[in-house]
């Protein structure tokens, strides 16, 4: 075989692999996608509410309302986990167990504390909160079907039903602990690292690269380690421009949604895209993710590409924000509650506009049309006698 043709089946071989890998994050999403959205969009709510204190944090209707919305958010990693076996054929609930230890309140106090599982000498193993997150358990899933099938080959059926699943559970669960947590909080650790580097020497660089790149992180889980640096951030100084740079990539994302939501004349994607199109503008990505943008990934490519467009503008004109809320629903945070409206909040309407603008038109002209191939086929909402 000719060096062409190697390198070309080598880069073959790499495609089918990430489409593979986006099909299965996509397809175990899929039945979660409509509550994520509406999920998202009564988070939005309570952030405008709050924003413009017409509702406050401390009240029961709050509380009540908060926990509805951020119910599935929570607990995602057990309905991720349920759903990735199903897709990938696996068992469902064994890798739900899984999903419920690693969430379980004991190991959720023990990371918060920031207390380790052990320790090897200099290597350390900590303990890591799983709240939120997607990836870690597709991982799960995938890891939990392979063991099944080969403790299957040689297990006495008798013992089956008993001792596969304590298998699976004890060797999934203890390596999802012990090294795909400690993993995604070293380089989730590095990334902030390297982010902050990058604002230290030129914020409008750096605006362009997070404001770019920020979606891809949140897809893999590595997002957790921006999230500190925005709240030391709001802590220490009042505000955050590095939230103001995050908020960019999110209203470019639903405005590739949303081109999709126009465009379309499928019922079924218009009301996918719809839904997460406002979920996207109330701060919450996760429907447009893998809703749509990751189906059609020119349409992803688009938000990228309008978040890095917006988070040059926001880093430029040295943008700063005064709360956590994202997104369009977030422009009360953009007002500084000192001075009331300044530059930061002109800065914000200006990179909106332009993230709105670069990445609808791209996903309109270039990223998508009724005629393109998904990566991975919209699963039917079933009810629950035939799920």
């Amino acid at each position: 075989m000719e060096k062409s043709e190697e390198k070309k089946t080598r880069f073959s071989g790499l495609k089918n692999g990430f489409n593979s890998l986006i099909g299965v994050i996509t397809g175990s999403l899929s039945p979660v996608i409509g509550i994520l959205a509406s999920s998202g969009i009564l988070k939005g709510l309570l952030a405008m509410f709050t924003g413009f204190h017409w509702l406050s944090k401390s009240s029961n209707i709050y509380l009540i309302l908060n926990a509805m919305g951020d119910a599935i958010f929570y607990f995602l990693p057990i309905l991720v986990g349920f759903s990735a076996a199903k897709k990938l054929k696996g068992d469902p609930i064994i890798t739900a167990v899984i999903g419920g230890a690693i969430m379980y309140p004991t190991i959720l106090s023990a990371a918060s504390s920031g207390k380790d599982i052990l320790k090897l000498g200099a290597l350390q193993f900590p303990f890591v909160s799983y709240t939120y997150s997607i990836f870690p358990m597709i991982l799960a899933a995938f890891m939990a079907k392979k063991l099944q099938d080969w403790v299957k080959t040689w297990i006495p059926s008798y013992l089956d039903m008993i001792c596969t699943p304590l298998i699976v559970i004890v060797v999934v669960g203890g390596i999802t602990l012990l090294v795909t947590g400690p993993i995604i909080t070293w380089l989730s650790n590095e990334l902030a690292t390297g982010i902050s580097y990058i604002l230290s020497v030129s914020s409008w660089f750096g605006g362009l690269i997070i404001g770019g790149v920020y979606p891809i992180l949140v897809i893999f889980g590595l997002h957790w380690g921006v999230i500190p640096l925005v709240a030391n951030d709001i802590a220490t100084q009042g505000n955050s421009y590095l939230n103001a740079i995050l908020c960019q990539s999110m209203v470019a994302q639903g405005a590739a949604v949303m081109a999709v939501a126009i465009k379309t004349h499928k019922e079924e994607l218009k009301s996918l895209a719809w839904g997460a199109t406002i979920s996207a503008y109330c701060g919450v990505l996760e429907p447009a993710l893998y809703g749509v943008n990751l189906r059609f990934k020119k349409v992803f490519l688009s938000g990228l590409i309008g978040g890095a467009a917006g988070g040059f503008i926001t880093g430029l004109l040295h943008v700063d924000m005064w709360g956590f809320s994202g997104s369009l629903i977030g422009f009360p945070s953009f007002i500084n509650p000192e001075v009331g409206i300044d530059n930061s909040f002109y800065g914000f309407l200006i990179a909106t506009v332009v993230s709105l603008i670069v990445a609808f038109f791209l996903a309109s002209l270039w990223g998508y049309n009724d005629n393109m191939e998904e990566s991975a086929t919209i699963a039917q909402k079933q009810e629950p006698a035939t799920a």
